[in-house]
């Protein structure tokens, strides 16, 4: 089935400004497809090239006014995929987007760190800034209905919503999928453009992460199972979340003596890469992780849902010495309101503490009743 994405209305928007429209993404998320759909849809002249073609990297080669125009001709819109295996491409890009009128450029890269890192100061004022997520649930709600929403929400939170595996029919080829994507592409340009040597310690970390989901992280502790430095852990770690594959949530404190702040959890932006990294697909029924599951689903969820809005918010974890938390803050524009996820659907009394110091945040309990409302 086809699913319109969220933000391709946002995108073609920007078309004819005279822009770069900078689209990232981890690989197999949807970007080649959003933009193929784009470019069905629109009525204009367009070239698209994949940089990873050597033929292509070639042609653009040689930076010059000259070769650009040549290359493009009367096309008002140039497609650039992977464009971050292109050497210096903000520079290019920046020559073609100065020189050519008329010309919107869309660069997409599954290497936000690196392509970013090559576009920033070459493109300042010259673009916009995209990311796709695995398909968000604001996006399956325009084809499905409420009832449907519900009857397929367990099976999203055990094989999440990358675009192909909602389009396989048996769980055996949903799972297969997942592992293929995990072992062949997910760390791909990490691997390449960060020139890590040992892939299998990235793996490691990702296992370990997998299964401390949730919990707050010790860094030193992950530096000693795994035999490597703790700015080595720290620098995997941000990397991962560069390239959207984690989430991190820092602890929210407004410097209360009893609130704990150093610590951090982090998430994967999508239960199914969680589950084949541990290899376990197991249906709800024979899972002691749901709870979990549950808590990642809903906050990557909402974290997808505030991107496509444009909403500019910081996320955290929230506890005190004494064990009271809050499983997640989010603050925006110095407002802050409060979430709990609870998978077996009981409402949870806001923590004293909380209720106390932050007497204006909102605080729901995010259950199998009430999330559809908090991430659509």
């Amino acid at each position: 089935m086809f699913i319109g994405r969220q933000i391709q209305e946002a995108i073609t928007a920007r078309i004819g400004q005279n822009k770069v429209i900078l689209l990232f993404g981890t690989r197999r998320v949807g970007k080649t497809s959003l933009i193929k759909q784009l470019e069905k849809e629109l009525n204009i002249p367009y070239l698209h090239f994949n940089a990873e073609d050597s033929d292509v990297q070639a042609l653009l080669k040689n930076r010059s006014i000259a070769n650009y125009k040549r290359i493009i001709g009367e096309n008002k819109l140039l497609v650039i995929d992977e464009a971050q295996v292109i050497p210096e491409i903000g520079k290019v890009l920046k020559l073609m987007i100065d020189e050519i009128d008329g010309l919107t450029i869309i660069a997409t890269g599954s290497s936000a760190f690196d392509l970013s890192n090559q576009t920033g100061e070459p493109l300042t004022g010259r673009s916009y800034t995209y990311f796709l997520y695995p398909i968000a649930q604001v996006e399956l709600s325009r084809q499905e209905n409420v009832i449907q929403t519900r009857q397929n929400l367990e099976e999203r939170l055990i094989f999440g919503s990358y675009p192909e595996v909602l389009n396989l029919i048996t769980l055996a080829e949903k799972a297969e999928y997942l592992k293929d994507l995990v072992n062949s592409y997910l760390l791909k340009d990490i691997l390449v453009f960060e020139k890590i040597q040992n892939s299998s310690k990235i793996f490691d970390l990702l296992k370990l992460i997998a299964f401390q989901a949730g919990s707050e992280v010790s860094y030193d502790e992950l530096s000693r199972q795994l035999g490597m430095s703790k700015n080595t852990v720290e620098r995997y770690l941000d990397l991962l979340s560069k390239v959207q594959i984690l989430i991190k949530l820092s602890g929210y404190s407004s410097n209360l003596r009893k609130e704990i702040t150093k610590s951090s959890k982090w998430y994967f932006y999508d239960n199914g890469i969680r589950n084949a990294i541990i290899n376990d697909f197991r249906l709800p029924a024979n899972r002691n992780d749901m709870g979990f599951l549950w808590e990642s689903y809903c906050i990557y969820e909402r974290i997808k849902r505030n991107s496509y809005l444009k909403k500019d918010a910081n996320y955290y974890f929230w506890r005190t010495y004494d064990q009271q938390e809050i499983d997640f803050i989010e603050e925006e524009s110095g407002k802050i309101s409060a979430a709990d996820m609870k998978w077996g659907g009981k409402i949870k009394k806001i923590p004293a503490y909380f209720a106390k110091n932050y007497p204006d945040a909102q605080f729901l309990t995010i259950n199998r009743d009430t999330y559809l409302d908090w991430i659509l």
